[in-house]
């Protein structure tokens, strides 16, 4: 089987295993994620975070948020312009996001561009492996975001069930530094 044939493969199984989900499942792994995230050096010295909108049974974000809020941390989500992608500040997930590309929430166009080029950088995935590769959903934005923009540390958020023993990659994959899940912390070598 093709490397691209194993990805698809592979999304689609993670997928309807998360569409299985329960909320409580979803809330109590992302509580776990959470409270790692939230006690890493990494977490606590940055002045930003950014953060993706979790939707269709991701590991959610809003834990991370609230505590980024509590924190003083600058916030931004991000935008899809095209094939690219652009982080905004935001200071409120109900007031500064509207329905964006395939209806997920976005950042109003009106609000700040982000420009800090440290900030904590959250990422989304689809699948993971313990060495950090990462199966996204297949239209490449994180990766073009990264490649641009390398200074930023990331962590990226998974349910445990996301992590497969090897996600085939590609040269121009980014891998996020680390990986969460509620049992484990997964390091990029």
């Amino acid at each position: 089987m093709d490397k691209n044939s194993k990805k698809k493969e592979i999304r689609k199984e993670i997928l309807k295993h998360r569409r299985s989900l329960t909320e409580e499942e979803i809330r109590s792994g992302s509580h776990a994620i959470a409270e790692k995230i939230l006690s890493m050096e990494v977490y606590q010295k940055a002045e930003a975070v950014y953060l993706y909108i979790d939707c269709k049974g991701e590991a959610s974000v809003r834990e991370i948020y609230e505590a980024a809020l509590r924190d003083d941390k600058r916030i931004a989500a991000p935008r899809v312009h095209g094939e690219d992608m652009t982080f905004y500040y935001i200071h409120s997930m109900e007031e500064d996001l509207e329905p964006g590309y395939f209806a997920i929430p976005e950042p109003k166009t009106s609000l700040p561009e982000a420009t800090d080029e440290t900030a904590l950088l959250l990422v989304p995935g689809v699948g993971f492996d313990p060495e950090c590769h990462r199966l996204g959903y297949g239209k490449g934005f994180y990766d073009r975001y990264l490649s641009a923009h390398p200074k930023h540390p990331t962590i990226a958020l998974a349910l445990d069930f996301q992590i497969k023993e090897e996600i085939p990659s590609d040269t121009f994959d980014v891998l996020p530094d680390l990986v969460v899940t509620p049992t484990k912390v997964y390091r990029h070598s």
